[in-house]
């Protein structure tokens, strides 16, 4: 970051470093990898969830003990999912990864593992502070990982690019080359707490969605300043003395409309941490999710006047953009949500 003629310009690679290429000593079917994948996550399940006489017996042993699985038990799941994914996908042919690398260690790649990290950690807090078995938060964790990298990727083909992955199909798991969408990751957050809750007596849709809040709050700050690092969704030209010139771009001065976003995910943060602690770290049902939804798309609502305006509805209703269009439900579910579901008189007794 450099400042120039008094605005600041930005002309940093969105790159930390770089790795490879390396080739490997044989090819891996994609196909048989996300096989892999899927198999890795169905025995986490069924090892944490099994409901049979010895799988009742492993989990109260685990309780007894305060462990989760042993340590050796996710490396030799991996193999055995890899194993099991070539040898099923390889004799049906398909596309092959034959050399790993060049892979760009990247500033939002490295953000956006931040976010899962730390929300993992602020997530396990809370159901440790409600008296749930860390083991739940671990199976949360799983849920929200695959819910928001394949919603905002299927979001992305979906809704942006369906007319090339329909003719390119096997690119659809081709994550490296780039394509999220944020509402598709939202779409697949709901569904993941969804199955999760369903899945899990006494834990709950909204009881669940409240657990995540505050992690995912500061997930979006992490985003959104990655989202910088890339010389993404970009403000507005404008010519305050806090503009940014993004030289990979343009020339022009910007607002750095995403700086924006991460500051009131950062503020909404804290104002979530004030009421849960206020709470003695349980607070009154649907109150975080609440605060969440209408904080996070009022900030949005209001810094989309900062945005430059995507082709779409913003050229029927000149005085509204798309992403305001599709912040308003949401502000006043949460709104309903805070007034009329909420009891704010209920104190805690943890």
């Amino acid at each position: 970051m450099e400042q120039v003629n008094s605005y600041f310009i930005w002309d940093g690679s969105p790159e930390i470093f770089t790795i490879g290429p390396f080739d490997l000593p044989f090819a891996l079917s994609i196909p048989g990898l996300v096989i892999a994948l899927l198999l890795y996550f169905g025995g986490i399940q069924y090892l944490s969830k099994d409901s049979s006489t010895e799988g009742k017996k492993r989990r109260r042993k685990a309780q007894e003990e305060s462990k989760s699985m042993p340590g050796w038990m996710i490396p030799a799941l991996i193999i055995g999912a890899l194993i099991v994914g070539q040898l099923v996908a390889l004799p049906f042919g398909g596309a092959t990864l034959e050399q790993f690398g060049p892979l760009s260690v990247r500033w939002y790649g490295m953000l956006f593992a931040l976010s899962f990290l730390l929300g993992y950690y602020l997530g396990a807090k809370t159901f440790e502070h409600a008296g749930k078995h860390p083991a739940l938060a671990e199976s949360l964790f799983i849920y929200l990982i695959a819910g928001t990298v394949l919603g905002a990727r299927l979001g992305h083909v979906l809704f942006y690019d369906w007319a090339y992955y329909s003719q390119n199909l096997i690119e659809i798991l081709y994550f490296w080359q780039g394509g999220l969408a944020s509402h598709g990751a939202f779409i697949g957050v709901l569904l993941s707490i969804y199955l999760f809750a369903k899945k899990n007596p006494g834990t709950g849709f909204i009881w669940t969605a409240d657990r995540i809040a505050i992690p995912f709050a500061l997930g979006g700050m992490f985003v959104r300043i990655g989202n910088f690092f890339n010389s993404e969704i970009l403000g507005s030209e404008s010519e305050v003395a806090w503009a940014v010139i993004f030289a990979r771009e343009d020339l022009v001065p910007r607002h750095p409309a995403m700086l924006y976003e991460a500051f009131a995910y950062f503020l909404l943060f804290l104002v979530l941490i004030l009421v849960y602690r206020k709470y003695k770290n349980s607070p009154p049902e649907g109150s975080l999710t609440g605060i969440f939804m209408v904080g996070v798309f009022a900030a949005r609502f209001v810094i989309e006047y900062a945005k430059e305006r995507p082709p779409g509805f913003d050229e029927t209703l000149s005085f509204l953009s798309m992403g305001q269009l599709l912040s308003i439900p949401v502000i006043l579910v949460g709104l309903w949500l805070l007034i009329s579901k909420v009891n704010w008189c209920a104190t805690s007794t943890s």
